[in-house]
């Protein structure tokens, strides 16, 4: 698996696991665990990780996510 994404927004990864889900590309969230427990500090990030052959559909639904905020 290779990373996506780094993030500390839960909402935002709350909709980039759906809208990956709904593509059907397996995703996994990585460091949540750790994040929680450093607090509200946000030093840790969270990791969004696809397989390497769904790396370029799920980079096209973070180009829509970009737009979105445009």
């Amino acid at each position: 698996m290779v990373e996506l994404i780094r993030s500390n927004d839960a909402v935002f990864l709350s909709w980039l696991m759906a809208q990956l889900s709904g593509e059907d590309i397996e995703a996994v969230v990585l460091d949540t665990h750790a994040s929680i427990m450093e607090g509200s500090i946000s030093a840790i990030q969270r990791r969004v990780m696809v397989a390497e052959g769904d790396l370029w559909r799920a980079k096209s639904i973070l180009a829509e996510a970009e737009d979105l905020n445009d």
